[in-house]
């Protein structure tokens, strides 16, 4: 949807959620629309093809497709990274939400470490059409839908099946939906902590500032073209001495002023939840 032409709706969506306070809300407009019970079928349909020789395949084709266009992707994207994470084996990375290519950033890193690199997706996406949802579905995936059982029975396998392999980091978005290049970090939601500290992995901590280049975007005239920095914040551990629920919430706690102190110091303002149209980057108001 970012880069089809209701992005006055979207933010009209991003003002109301603000507002309402309600900032882990859905407010792209055209994604697909599928009952829970089609949700989970989707996803159960997904894991049971997972495994077969023409997946498997396909998988190397969208990885090396990924793997060749990253570099190319992000040539104007900066990282700053003042602490090596090639000791990470598993981890779980966490950053905001911003743009349906924003894990791009997130893959040049883990390339840099020689990790490969998982993602976590609403189940949704894997509907999406054209090469955006063949990526979705290729590009080692996992996929996560409304079903208790699911979350907590069948998401830990797949995970831990991941996790005992080495050099294995998995991308979740705990602000949890996508806003259209908002500035600002967004209050987390708890599945990263929760398998994190369930599964004694870290949090490797980002925020990406996303700058404003004063060049207009030739399609979306009301929009300057925006460039991203990946900024890399401390490693968060889990801590043995305390409980599952204390972890969660100490890392999720720790993860979240982080994020903060990050958009402070680079934005150069205090965070505040007031809406303004410079929260959206490159918005020009007509």
């Amino acid at each position: 949807m970012i880069i089809g032409k209701k992005r006055q709706e979207v933010i009209f969506n991003i003002k109301r959620c603000v507002k309402e306070k309600k900032f882990n809300a859905k407010v792209e407009p055209d994604d697909p629309v599928l009952s829970k019970k089609d949700r989970l079928k989707l996803v159960e349909k997904f894991w049971a093809n997972h495994n077969s020789p023409f997946s498997k395949a396909i998988n190397i084709l969208a990885r090396g497709i990924l793997n060749i266009g990253t570099p190319l992707l992000t040539l104007n994207t900066e990282i700053d990274n003042p602490e090596s994470l090639s000791k990470l084996s598993s981890a779980i990375v966490t950053c905001n939400h911003y743009n349906q290519f924003d894990c791009l950033p997130l893959k040049r890193l883990a390339m840099k470490y020689h990790k490969r690199l998982y993602f976590v997706i609403e189940d949704t996406n894997l509907k999406l059409p054209n090469w955006i949802g063949f990526l979705m579905r290729n590009i080692d995936s996992i996929p996560v839908t409304a079903s208790f059982r699911y979350l907590g029975r069948e998401l830990p396998k797949h995970l831990n099946k991941i996790f005992s392999k080495k050099n294995r980091w998995i991308v979740v978005y705990p602000e949890q939906e996508l806003w259209l290049n908002y500035r600002k970090p967004r209050p987390l939601q708890k599945g990263a902590y929760y398998y994190a500290a369930k599964m004694n992995v870290p949090i490797i901590s980002c925020f990406v500032e996303i700058k404003d280049t004063n060049k207009q975007e030739k399609l979306h005239p009301e929009f300057n073209k925006t460039r991203w920095i990946l900024h890399v914040l401390p490693t968060i551990y889990p801590d043995p001495k305390l409980s599952l629920a204390q972890n969660i919430e100490k890392m999720r706690k720790v993860d979240y002023l982080q994020k903060k102190a990050a958009y402070e110091k680079y934005y150069g303002k205090k965070l505040d939840y007031t809406f303004t149209d410079w929260d959206i980057a490159g918005y020009k108001k007509k």
